[in-house]
């Protein structure tokens, strides 16, 4: 799946749209994208009415430092898991004055696979502030910069169905 700058920020427009009309702040945890989802919805002018931060986790110590992810949950499920994912957008939200939060942790390439979690494992958490977050593992396919580009997307369309 091939996505286009242009595509990924009408799709940050649209979402800005939705977060201001409702006075909510979103922030961002990024491993992976290495702060791209953060640079999308910040090229959108007017952002700094609806994001109020984000985090770029790359190590598992700036997890651990920045968003509070267990050691025990890097050990027992690696950066890469849904669990990692819950407990950094769990971090996010705990450390910002956001409403709406997501986290990306994945594997872009092109090394770094496994038979397990091969190239173009992603796995996503996202929530609300108060309520419980949800998940989802993906798996894309295409170089290290269409992985990444298509992992900024998916965000953006999960961020945007959470938006009332």
């Amino acid at each position: 799946m091939v996505v286009s700058e242009a595509e990924l920020e009408a799709l940050a427009t649209e979402l800005g749209a939705a977060l201001q009309s409702h006075g909510w702040l979103l922030a961002t945890a990024e491993s992976c994208t290495g702060g791209w989802l953060a640079q999308v919805v910040t090229s959108v002018a007017g952002s700094s009415g609806w994001f109020d931060r984000g985090f770029v986790t790359y190590s598992n110590a700036a997890k651990q430092d920045m968003l509070g992810v267990r050691a025990e949950t890097l050990a027992r499920s690696g950066a890469v898991s849904e669990q990692t994912a819950i407990e950094m957008v769990q971090g996010a939200l705990a450390h910002s004055a956001a409403n709406l939060a997501i986290a990306i942790t994945g594997i872009a390439g092109p090394g770094g696979g496994t038979p397990e979690k091969p190239v173009g494992t992603v796995c996503f958490a996202w929530g609300v502030s108060g309520q419980s977050c949800a998940s989802s593992i993906q798996n894309f396919s295409g170089d290290r910069s269409q992985i990444r580009a298509a992992s900024v997307a998916f965000a953006l369309k999960q961020l945007q169905a959470l938006v009332p």
